[in-house]
């Protein structure tokens, strides 16, 4: 292939989800919150929690054989692996060498990203960045978390928006005029501390006095400021990705934001001028399940039929650090 002509295009989605259901009505029985409460103000009505004996790299295995079959591309063809998560299963290694043995891609190169919710938005940008330099011709693309294990599940404004899962893409290089249009990445440090977890890394090493006793190993959250930015920078991201490829939100067939919040999601969409029956949403059946929210969404769209040849397709991401992103593809 002549490299000035390269595009990177999704060929594969998959997914996975654990089987437990965690219920508004079952957080009734946990914390001073209903069914209403949480509906109204998030769009949650469920969501996923890992078991005992499942960690990230266990749906992240699941959903990249899944990605993989869709495919038709074997694990031993994939050139590069990059996973964003939040929640990997050690400090180190990079959960992405656990996945690579487990699928058997003896050939690739592994490596995981610490952006949050848009951790998948990250690595789409790496893998069209990889592709289009002609580095790589197969990558997969992974989002995978289980929040449920960082959650105080006393916090009422917390506990009621997390869930747990993985999504992957194979991305490959094409020829023609599908594919990732253009990707687009941002962060903003100076708001770090309004969404993080302050336990066990370097300023507050695992102790049982600090990350136990004082609940460092928590996730926290500045739920209202958060909420401002999100708007705010998921509409930038957006935006950039439509004027850089001279298009509209009219142009636009399907937009799958990162399913955070259900306010968050209508605020976006009518900044953006973009109709309900063109936003993909899926929070109500799995929460915020963070770096794996947006591929998994993908995956739903993509088996459902909700993309067809040709169509616009807007990803728009927001998260810790804050990092936010988006791609904009011809499916």
């Amino acid at each position: 292939m002549n490299t000035d002509l390269l595009r990177s295009r999704i060929t594969g989605t998959g997914s996975a989800l654990p089987d437990t259901i965690l219920t508004n009505a079952d957080l009734e029985k946990m914390v001073d919150t209903n069914d209403e409460w949480i509906a109204s103000r998030t769009g949650i009505r469920q969501r996923r929690i890992a078991g005992e004996g499942e960690f990230t790299s266990t749906f992240a295995v699941t959903a990249s054989q899944r990605a993989l079959e869709m495919a038709g591309v074997t694990a031993d063809q994939i050139d590069l692996i990059i996973l964003g998560t939040i929640t990997p299963d050690f400090p180190f290694p990079a959960t992405a060498c656990i996945v690579q043995r487990e699928i058997g891609a003896s050939n690739a190169v592994a490596f995981d990203i610490s952006a949050a919710c848009s951790g998948f938005i990250y690595g789409l940008s790496i893998a069209d960045k990889y592709i289009r330099t002609g580095a790589a011709k197969k990558v997969l693309v992974i989002g995978a978390e289980i929040l449920s294990r960082i959650i105080d599940w006393t916090d009422r404004n917390t506990c009621i928006l997390f869930g747990d899962g993985a999504g992957a893409a194979v991305v490959e290089a094409c020829e023609g005029d599908t594919g990732i249009l253009s990707s687009h990445i941002f962060s903003n440090g100076t708001y770090w501390d309004m969404l993080y977890q302050p336990g066990c890394g370097s300023r507050n090493p695992a102790s049982i006095s600090r990350t136990i006793d004082d609940q460092l190993y928590f996730l926290k959250m500045e739920g209202n400021d958060v909420f401002k930015h999100a708007v705010r920078c998921m509409n930038e991201a957006a935006s950039t990705a439509l004027n850089t490829n001279n298009m509209t939100p009219a142009d636009i067939s399907l937009f799958i934001p990162h399913q955070a919040n259900r306010r968050i999601i209508d605020a976006t969409a009518r900044r953006l001028g973009l109709p309900p029956e063109k936003v993909f949403v899926n929070l109500d059946l799995y929460g915020n399940t963070s770096a794996a929210s947006i591929p998994i969404a993908l995956d739903e769209a993509n088996r459902d039929h909700r993309m067809q040849h040709g169509d616009i397709v807007l990803l728009d991401a927001f998260g810790g650090g804050f990092t936010y992103g988006s791609v904009l593809m011809r499916w």
